[in-house]
């Protein structure tokens, strides 16, 4: 029974390593999907660069991995049907520290960056804090139609 928690806790230990690795919301970084879509380049102004934080994912790995670890420790304490009892109880508190554990694990620090467009108008763009921008500084803005937007250097 131990053998089987301690391969359980280290799985998931591994799988919110891996989790942390995903690409982030970068302003330079693009998914495979990104990768073969236009964008409309327009120009324009940094406004204001505000710090922001970009919230972590919440899946049914942090739920599903911490609710086998809990049970397996709760299975632990006592004998018979205490033991079953402490299981469950155990898994539940686990199920809601793994997806707050998944969660803290995948956020990520971010700028929220408020352009002036060439064109007057004036936007807002929350991406990970990947590069820095300063007030008054020339960026390039790429959207997409569906709302989609990122802030490059020139």
């Amino acid at each position: 029974m131990r053998k089987i928690s301690a391969i359980m806790l280290l799985l998931f230990a591994a799988s919110l390593a891996t989790a942390g690795c995903a690409p982030p919301a970068s302003g330079r970084v693009y998914s495979r999907h990104e990768a073969r879509m236009a964008w409309d380049v327009r120009y324009g102004e940094v406004m204001a660069v505000d710090e922001a934080v970009i919230e972590g994912r919440r899946t049914a790995l942090g739920r599903i991995g911490g609710g086998l670890i809990g049970y397996q420790a709760g299975r632990t304490i006592g004998d018979g049907s205490g033991s079953r009892v402490a299981g469950a109880v155990g898994a539940v508190a686990g199920a809601v520290a793994g997806q707050a554990i998944e969660e803290r694990a995948t956020r990520e620090d971010a700028w929220q960056i408020t352009v002036e467009l060439d064109s007057s108008r004036t936007i807002a763009v929350v991406q990970a804090r990947d590069e820095s921008f300063q007030v008054g500084e020339r960026v390039r803005v790429y959207m997409r139609r569906d709302g989609a937007a990122r802030i490059g250097k020139i």
